[in-house]
């Protein structure tokens, strides 16, 4: 008996990524459907919120403060050459408020959260924990996969405010130590020239980050396969796609927000 042929609608590597492309849309779907729906899950939301936002303190602290020691020190050299270092509290804060303090705190957390949450619930599924939870009446997509989105989506803004408050600090760290400016000057001079598009397009990018970072997580984790070999490729695969996710949603949202500034 001939084998049959499976037929492909263009090759087995497009179809399979446009099956992937589906597969992550209803899944997001899901989730929307799952989060306005009851019973909520508030304990274990808290707990998610403690494991994204207080564990990560530590990390988003010392990169946001370097960040913004290091690109004032890089950017000095250039406004020096023009006589413009009295603009280095302005640069610094349009840019750590616009771009780099939502970018900085999405991609640690990227590395750090997103890793982490495709990792656990990958060894749930291979493992069938998630299995047993349904036979035990219990929702394993809101219990699990909405308590863990809610969470970075709540989490991820306030660590990019975090973040860019801790950038300034060390901004104003290196400036003082060349310029003896004080405080008040440096924050008076540096949020000058921050309007609300800045702070909406970042709080913006900041919640689709964090969106963006659970639901990837958690929909690599969910479908893992292959035993401990498919828990490690679901953290992996998490991390990567985040990743490139977040640099595409940035280029959109600052494209967005530099058309409604110019109107």
């Amino acid at each position: 008996m001939a084998k049959k042929v499976r037929k492909y609608i263009f090759s087995k590597g497009i179809d399979e990524t446009f099956k992937g492309i589906y597969d992550a849309i209803a899944f997001m779907g899901l989730f929307f459907k799952q989060a306005f729906k009851g019973p909520y899950h508030f304990r274990q939301i808290i707990d998610q919120c403690y494991e994204v936002g207080l564990k990560s303190l530590p990390l988003i602290t010392l990169t946001g403060f370097v960040t913004g020691v290091v690109f004032t020190k890089q950017s000095r050299p250039s406004l020096e050459v023009f006589g413009a270092t009295s603009w280095l509290p302005s640069l610094i804060s349009i840019a750590l408020v616009r771009a780099l303090g939502s970018l900085v705190t999405a991609l640690i957390c990227a590395g750090k959260v997103g890793s982490s949450i495709g990792a656990e619930l990958g060894s749930m599924k291979v493992t069938e924990q998630i299995d047993a939870m349904e036979v035990s009446a219990i929702n394993p997509f809101k219990y699990l996969v909405v308590t863990r989105v809610t969470a970075t989506t709540l989490m991820v803004p306030i660590l990019s405010f975090y973040c860019s408050c801790v950038g300034l600090l060390g901004a104003f760290v290196n400036v003082h130590a060349n310029e003896t400016t004080s405080f008040a000057n440096f924050f008076q001079s540096g949020f000058g020239d921050i309007g609300f598009i800045d702070i909406f397009s970042s709080v913006a990018k900041a919640i689709v980050f964090g969106f963006t970072i659970g639901i990837v997580g958690c929909y690599k984790g969910f479908n893992a396969s292959q035993g401990t070999r498919g828990v490690g490729k679901a953290a992996n695969q998490a991390v990567v796609t985040t990743m490139f996710l977040i640099f595409i949603e940035e280029i959109v949202i600052v494209q967005i927000s530099n058309w409604i500034r110019f109107f």
